[in-house]
């Protein structure tokens, strides 16, 4: 049984996929019927999507916010109490095999003053849980990234050089950001608008983003800085 699981997942994932052979039987079941109760929710879940790939699996109490928005590949998890509000005026467009972990946010608007820009997500990219994704301005991330739990990333600064008038009412700027392909973003780390990290990087757990990371490159500290590069 489970390797006729391996060959099934190893096609839908389009890589060799294998189970870690501690993994017991009794637990292996108990997987696959809390996988296929997932799956079940998926399929009533497609129905209000306006594209969606063959297979969907939802979480328990998972929120979907215009979901008309919302594009998704095959194979897709979206774990327990998560959200996504795809109100925004590009949409949200995501690949296949993505997955966004337990309490996991998607939020392209805030404030219903000014509607966020849009997200933009590979294929086989996974968010752990607890991350936080802000699209007010542009935000794409390319395939095969890894985002650790905790992660915040944030499109958008306010505006405060008056002192005249609160800063929540001086408006905001929105650069966007650009994630590359096969970057792997270690646990609490933040990124800030405007910047882009190019393909390849890794950051360290707790680093904050305040400006371009160059492919490759292996970037840590508050503000993050180039540690050395991964060829070297």
């Amino acid at each position: 049984m489970k390797r006729f699981i391996e060959k099934m997942l190893s096609r839908m994932k389009g890589f060799d996929y294998r189970l870690d052979e501690g993994i017991t039987g009794g637990q292996f079941l108990g997987v696959l019927f809390q996988r296929g109760i997932m799956a079940l929710r998926g399929m009533v879940g497609r129905l209000r999507l306006k594209k969606c790939g063959k297979i969907l699996f939802l979480g328990k109490r998972v929120k979907i916010q215009c979901p008309g928005n919302l594009t998704l590949g095959s194979g897709c998890t979206l774990h327990d109490n998560t959200f996504v509000n795809a109100m925004c005026r590009q949409g949200v467009r995501i690949g296949n095999n993505f997955t966004l972990g337990r309490n996991g946010i998607v939020e392209c608007t805030g404030v219903y003053t000014e509607l966020g820009e849009g997200l933009s997500i590979g294929d086989n990219v996974g968010i752990s849980p607890n991350a936080f994704l802000s699209v007010r301005g542009e935000l794409s991330i390319g395939s095969d990234t890894i985002i650790g739990p905790g992660v915040s990333i944030i499109t958008e600064n306010h505006n405060f050089d008056r002192l005249d008038i609160p800063v929540r009412l001086q408006g905001a700027n929105r650069k966007g950001i650009r994630i590359g392909k096969n970057v792997w973003i270690g646990a609490n780390v933040t990124i800030l608008d405007g910047v882009t990290i190019g393909d390849n990087a890794i950051l360290a757990a707790g680093c904050v983003v305040t400006r371009d990371v160059a492919g490759n490159g292996i970037y840590g500290g508050v503000p993050a800085k180039l540690i050395r590069m991964r060829s070297e």
